[in-house]
């Protein structure tokens, strides 16, 4: 299903960050959600996830079929790898671990506790979760943190087999993931600093 984003603005602690965002992410597309540091990258996805109420605007086609990856690699620590997957796998109902240990090569780690691992495996078995969502919309904040240029391959390799069975991708990255996908540049929808004489309203 096709998600669409209207006229979206969105704050992080009460203060406005972006406004007039429409944008739609179609199934079997990706799009690199790009902008300076600070500008609200992190927050748009929390927003488009549900995890945060926007300002305005409105958000279809987003209701339980995102999975969402953080900066945190949403692992408990003395879980094993496997362990881990098959929790987040009995909270989505899906049926099977193995195209995430397959697909992140993590056969060999699969019976190692998760705080024994380095952080590019972590981050590996933090993104092996979205194997296991069964969701079609994937919200990626900067995914390739820690990763070593073989799991980029694997995890760009992963996107490229998702869009391939119809789901869809927004990913905000720095780097270039050699995926065909459009570049949703957030810049010009940063909030204008208010004028002086509009004193209350720069704190609403």
């Amino acid at each position: 299903m096709t998600l669409t984003v209207t006229d979206l603005a969105i704050a992080r602690g009460g203060l406005a960050l972006l406004e007039g965002l429409n944008f739609v992410l179609e199934p079997g597309k990706a799009l690199i959600l790009r902008g300076p540091n600070g500008i609200g990258k992190t927050t748009l996805l929390r927003t488009l996830a549900g995890l945060q109420a926007p300002l305005a605007g409105q958000i279809q086609g987003a209701e339980d079929r995102i999975a969402y990856a953080a900066h945190a690699d949403g692992l408990k620590p003395t879980l094993t790898v496997a362990e881990n997957l098959s929790f987040w796998m009995s909270v989505f109902g899906t049926h099977s671990i193995q195209p995430a240990l397959d697909g992140y090569d993590l056969n060999e780690l699969a019976d190692r506790q998760a705080g024994n691992l380095s952080a590019g495996q972590k981050r590996r078995a933090g993104l092996a979760r979205l194997l296991v969502t069964g969701r079609p919309i994937w919200m990626l904040d900067e995914p390739t943190v820690s990763l070593d240029r073989n799991a980029v391959t694997m995890f760009a390799e992963a996107v490229e087999d998702h869009l391939k069975h119809g789901g869809s991708a927004l990913i905000a990255t720095h780097i270039d993931l050699g995926l065909e996908a459009e570049v949703l540049d957030i810049s010009s929808n940063k909030v204008k600093p208010r004028p002086i004489e509009d004193f209350d309203g720069a704190f609403l």
